[in-house]
């Protein structure tokens, strides 16, 4: 036989009573809660946030077709991520991870907006970042039981070495790379960079360098086949230019002490370096013309890019969101003290 359970009821009257009998809880607890969260969340730098977009220019060898058309069902855009390069858009945020890479941002000239600083990347996240107080005493505690190490090398200097770097020179790495996003769209391959700073001015310059250091990667990774080859044919002209110079002089030498020689010997041999001198020349306007069309392969190569969106100064900061923080703390210290003013009646039910 079933028994048949009474629904359960709740009094609000009763709750609201419980909660009211604990007020002081309230008066004690909340503006603890508020001096606490304020002094928190405001021992922790601003911080501005500057992006730009852009899309560079891919070979489709393989867009359009039955294969284009099953990836363009899905969702996939195969054609604008597909390319004949080893290293496809995708791969780009891997960059973040080279040391190379990263360290050669420690040269980037930069300015704050007020104009009181100027120096280099480098210089900027070393002496003039602003930390919480907490993690100024865990670097001072840390550093005592760390032993000094090596002074850092000359930043683009010829003993600096981007894949041996110091502790020091190691987190400011480690910063820029958590300062810095780099990510790609896999539907339309428009590559997206965000730059984070204290300082507004600073964190457009960052996201700007960025831009041009990720252009002057893809373009030095697409035309470095096509710079050999053009290298190459350069040095074959260069050669043959200089055989054809020789032939040409000793045939004009030969050709001007022997004049007046009738001789057939002498017109023969004079055939002879004639002969040579227009193989070398032939051989010479072809290398000029391989090295031409090797010219015109760079070009080729070299892609374009298209800023899809400039980065600008922000006008605000990105974070901490300082208000957002001090009324969500407040909320939860308030949930917490109801949930403790009527802990009878949770127990019991």
């Amino acid at each position: 036989m079933s028994e048949n359970k009474e629904p359960m009821t709740i009094d609000i009257g009763a709750i609201i009573k419980m909660i009211w009998a604990k007020k002081m809880l309230f008066v004690k607890i909340l503006p603890a809660v508020f001096i606490l969260s304020c002094f928190y969340i405001l021992s922790i730098p601003r911080y501005y946030t500057a992006d730009t977009k852009m899309a560079p220019e891919m070979d489709n060898p393989l867009s359009g077709g039955t294969l284009g058309d099953i990836a363009s069902t899905l969702g996939f855009n195969f054609g604008e991520m597909q390319t004949s390069d080893a290293i496809t858009p995708l791969l780009y945020p891997n960059l973040m991870e080279d040391n190379k890479f990263v360290t050669d941002l420690f040269k980037i000239n930069v300015e704050s907006q007020d104009g009181n600083i100027k120096c280099n990347y480098y210089e900027y996240l070393k002496r003039y970042q602003k930390y919480p107080w907490w993690n100024k005493i865990k670097s001072f505690v840390s550093n005592l039981f760390t032993p000094e190490e090596n002074k850092d090398a000359k930043k683009g200097g010829t003993g600096f070495d981007p894949y041996r770097l110091s502790r020091n020179d190691d987190n400011i790495a480690g910063a820029i790379r958590n300062k810095i996003k780099l990510n790609v769209d896999k539907k339309t391959g428009v590559i997206s960079i965000s730059a984070e700073s204290q300082d507004p001015l600073i964190s457009k310059t960052l996201a700007d360098s960025v831009r041009n250091k990720l252009q002057d990667f893809i373009t030095e990774y697409r035309t470095n086949k096509a710079r050999t080859d053009l290298e190459y044919y350069r040095k074959l002209r260069d050669e043959a230019k200089l055989n054809y110079e020789k032939a040409r002089r000793l045939y004009g030498s030969y050709a001007d002490a022997n004049s007046e020689v009738v001789l057939e010997s002498y017109r023969a041999k004079q055939n002879d370096l004639e002969n040579d001198m227009q193989l070398k020349y032939n051989n010479y306007t072809a290398m000029v013309t391989q090295y031409q069309a090797a010219k015109a392969k760079v070009q080729e190569r070299t892609p374009a890019f298209t800023m899809l969106k400039g980065a600008n100064v922000p006008i605000r900061p990105a974070g901490p969101k300082r208000m957002f923080f001090v009324v969500a703390m407040l909320l939860l210290a308030t949930i917490a003290i109801s949930i403790y003013a009527i802990k009878d009646i949770i127990i019991k039910e």
